[in-house]
């Protein structure tokens, strides 16, 4: 199953409105267990209201938009390869009036580089769908000022965003998410690659452990795999997560609150 042609869905019901925009991510942080440990991170880095920071990969703009205000005076740089998500993105900012300090552009991240110019480099769920990764770690070192922050979350090598999990079809296997071009990290692999390029100290741990591998299916796998049989389950979704949202988010508070010996995920920081 292929993420886009949802995420194209559901953009275009929450898009209508600025207000409505901010429900999407407001759900988005809620659901996604990701954007719990993410929260997490970003809450306890040593950063000033006014730093600098790159979005590398930033999608529908959800984690730039909680940044901007976590940093309240920060000047955030949003990139990422859909010119129609730059766009977007742009749009909402500025209906928000805050495109003076946060702005989209369109980049490769295998060629992207400013020099000394971020604070702290938040890459989410973009490294596994990125085959020079050795190349893009290299280019968030250079772009990172003295004491930045490269902050990382990524499928792991132990079955991350279900990899694993086959879905078997006529003619052939298709996994849960098709558009990686690698299984996941180890965590001793992207700690060598991130060291490799200069970064003096790497921190990565599990993510989805236990708990959270029980969350993901409950509130995104479940779901997004009925919307994709049929787009009338959009109106049944409210009751669902009546339902399951707060065994869910009982799950995702353990997951963020343990430690797990291993996990489908890896939240992973670098400092230069």
């Amino acid at each position: 199953m292929q993420y886009d042609p949802i995420k194209r869905s559901l953009g275009k019901v929450f898009n209508q409105t600025p207000a409505l925009r901010k429900l999407f991510y407001r759900l988005l942080d809620l659901l996604l267990l990701r954007a719990w440990h993410v929260r997490k991170e970003l809450k306890n880095l040593p950063l000033s209201a006014d730093c600098s920071i790159l979005d590398a990969g930033s999608g529908f703009g959800q984690y730039t938009y909680r940044m901007s205000r976590l940093f309240a005076k920060s000047n955030i740089l949003a990139v990422d390869v859909k010119e129609e998500q730059i766009a977007d993105c742009n749009r909402f900012f500025a209906q928000i009036n805050q495109s003076d300090r946060v702005r989209f552009e369109e980049a490769d991240l295998t060629k992207f580089v400013k020099p000394e110019a971020f604070n702290l480099v938040l890459s989410i769920d973009v490294m596994e769908h990125i085959e020079e990764d050795v190349q893009v770690f290299k280019n968030f070192y250079h772009s990172l000022k003295p004491g930045g922050v490269v902050l990382i979350s990524t499928p792991s090598d132990q079955g991350g965003s279900d990899v694993h999990d086959h879905d078997h079809e006529e003619g052939g296997v298709q996994g849960f998410i098709d558009e990686h071009v690698r299984d996941g990290y180890n965590i001793q692999e992207i700690e060598d690659k991130l060291k490799s390029v200069g970064f003096t100290r790497v921190e990565a741990r599990y993510s989805y452990g236990c708990p959270g591998k029980i969350s993901w299916r409950l509130s995104m796998k479940y779901p997004i795999q009925l919307l994709g049989v049929s787009k009338l389950f959009f109106i049944l979704l409210p009751f669902y997560y009546i339902i399951a949202f707060p065994v869910s988010a009982v799950l995702n508070y353990f997951d963020v609150k343990g430690t797990h010996a291993s996990g489908t995920g890896l939240i992973v920081k670098a400092f230069k």
